[in-house]
Order: structure tokens, then sequence, then C-alpha cells
């Protein structure tokens, strides 16, 4: 019996961390899979890995989707009527480390085009066809630091800040057609995200971390359940709703303090 009720599914950022954890659990379950990343070698390889641990159809699209082209040829699959995608992971996301000012232009406006209009374009192709059909799901991999400013990452948290309010909308509006959206927010995950980022994690406690698998589980739970939002590891379920309502001038200063340290 499939957990997860879904019988295709699009994974964006799919060759590795997250994205792969997504992969895997659903291959397991028997999901046919359409696979988005930039590293197509290492799409190959785990659609090899998976089709012949699992028996399932991995289709492989090695699409840089900040590119105008390339994004066009991802939103057409997502319209193909006659291969349905029933559930859409955006998982594709990028950042930077370094105060906003001294950072290229170029790489920032990749990171706001990636974690906020690529789930944008992504969701608009996909969603018509959900509703017509009567039902599907949208998982948005978002992040705790959408609640928080976030210094020397400022165009990461404020892409995620879109992220989490588009989800959270989109959740309410397409509920009545029996598509779910569901916006996973991260705490920190083990996955090289932050190392390809620039990002020192080696003063970072381990129990602070969450594994890939684990975030990819709480996402595909949480849309089947048709929940709008979810928080992987308790640590930080306690953690959100105390960041969402303590006045933002203490939230400065917290931020400010650790930014410091």
């Amino acid at each position: 019996m499939r957990i997860f009720p879904y019988a295709s599914a699009m994974v964006t950022g799919a060759s590795s961390g997250i994205g792969e954890g997504f992969a895997r659990l659903l291959a397991a379950e028997g999901v046919d899979l359409v696979l988005v990343a930039r590293r197509g070698d290492l799409l190959d390889r785990l659609a090899s890995d998976l089709e012949s641990a699992h028996g399932v159809t991995v289709e492989v699209l090695a699409l840089d989707l900040t590119d105008e082209n390339q994004i066009a040829i991802a939103e057409r699959r997502l319209t193909d009527s006659e291969r349905p995608v029933e559930l859409l992971v955006n998982n594709a996301g990028s950042s930077g480390s370094g105060y906003f000012a001294d950072l290229p232009a170029e790489r920032e406006l990749h990171t706001a085009m990636l974690n906020a209009v690529v789930p944008l374009r992504l969701s608009h192709a996909c969603l018509p066809g959900m509703i017509a059909r009567g039902g599907g799901g949208i998982v948005n991999v978002s992040s705790l630091v959408a609640v928080l400013p976030k210094p020397r990452s400022a165009t990461y948290a404020a892409s995620k800040a879109f992220l989490s309010s588009f989800g959270e909308t989109l959740a309410m509006e397409v509920a009545r057609h029996g598509v779910h959206v569901t916006t996973v927010h991260t705490g920190l995950t083990r996955s090289g995200f932050h190392a390809a980022a620039g990002v020192a994690t080696d003063a970072l406690p381990d129990f602070k971390w969450l594994t890939a698998e684990q975030v990819a589980r709480a996402g595909l739970e949480a849309v089947s359940a048709g929940r709008p939002s979810t928080v992987p590891g308790l640590a930080y379920r306690i953690r959100l709703p105390l960041m969402r309502a303590m006045p933002r001038s203490v939230v400065r200063v917290i931020t400010r303090r650790v930014h410091e340290r």
C-alpha cells in the first residue's frame, strides 16, 4: 500500500541533499519520478539506482532553472496532460554568504530567482492540471529563516519569506479543489547546501542538524495529510512559534548577538 498518495512526482534540486532524499523516499513507495537539477551526471546515476532498486520510471531533466529557455522545458513537462505530474517538490535553491552590498548583484538575483520565482512559475504551470483532475500536491522547501532577519544572507532569507507566504496562501486557494500545498520550514540540514554557499558550519553542534531524509519525510507526510506547513525536528517545532511571537525588536537584538559571535 502506497503511503504517499501520488503516482508521479517532479523533484527539483534532486541531484543531492534534500532533493535526493525526496526522490529516494518517493521511489521506495513506487512513485515514478521526473528529476530536475543542473548536474546531469549525478541525476543519471541516481535515476539508474532508483530504477534498479524500486522498478520505477525515472525521467531526467538536466536544467538550469534560472535560464529562461530551460525553465520553459520544466514548465512544458508539468503541463503535459498525457503524462501528468501529481506532486511537485520545489526544492531547488541557492544562497550566498556575505554582506549584501559586497556581493555581486548577479549572484543575488540568481538566489532570488531560484528560491522564489522558479517555485512560482512551476506551481503556476502545474496547478491548472491538478485542479482539473481534482487532486495533486505541491511541497515548497522553505526555511526557519523565513521569519528572521539574516545578516550575511539577506536575499536568501527574504526569498524564503516570499516562498513561505506564497505557499500558505496557495494552500488556502486550492484546498477546495483537492490540491494540497505544504511548506516545509527546515532548520539546519546536512545536505551540502551550506558548503556550496560558502557558509562555515564547523562551530555548530551536531544536535542541531537534521538529515535530508528527516526533512523529506516530514514534507511528504504533511502534504499527504493536507497540512499547509510542517517543521521537521522537535526542537525546531518549538522554536518557530516562539520566533513568530517575539517582538521584532527582540528578534533583531538576539539575531545581532548571534551574528556577532
